[in-house]
């Protein structure tokens, strides 16, 4: 018996939200969030009873992602940065801000996934499925923006001058 969809929402919202800014960034990761969930809300009832939710979830999410960057291609981009909002809890700032910052550098192959494994979870077949291709070829795409990832935070402390 399937649990009720407040229930996926409430175990897989965080995820979703995870995913959401690690694709799009703080700035359309909520409205992806909301579009995600009402697809997912019209489709849930069609869910096979042992279908990987999770798995299910970030395909929906990688749709949408993937619908708010052909929309922001065709918007002209603003001139300039909008005004901070203020961290909360569950809110952009701190750690997901830098942890976008540093995503956004990666190409889009390596950035989605590392954001599919690394944040959402999933393994690697299911990577795949979404990237199109093998699991050796998501295992290294990740693996590869992991690398670069580690290299740019190791260049930025030491930059900074900070110890690790």
């Amino acid at each position: 018996m399937k649990r009720p969809f407040e229930q996926v929402v409430a175990e897989h919202g965080p995820a979703v939200l995870r995913v959401c800014r690690a694709v799009l960034g703080p700035v359309h990761a909520d409205d992806a969030w909301s579009e995600t969930f009402l697809a997912a809300m019209t489709a849930y009832p069609d869910l096979p009873a042992d279908a990987n939710v999770a798995a299910w979830l970030v395909t929906i999410t990688r749709r949408k992602a993937v619908d708010v960057i052909r929309r922001q291609a065709r918007q002209p981009e603003p001139t300039g940065e909008p005004p901070e909002r203020p961290a909360t809890a569950g809110q952009p700032g701190g750690w997901e801000r830098d942890l976008w910052e540093a995503l956004r550098t990666l190409p889009r192959r390596q950035r989605e996934a590392v954001v599919y494994h690394h944040v959402a979870g999933l393994p690697y077949a299911e990577v795949a499925r979404l990237l199109g291709g093998t699991a050796s070829a998501a295992r290294k795409a990740a693996s590869d923006g992991v690398q670069t990832l580690r290299q740019t935070y190791l260049h930025d402390e030491a930059r900074k001058g900070q110890p690790r």
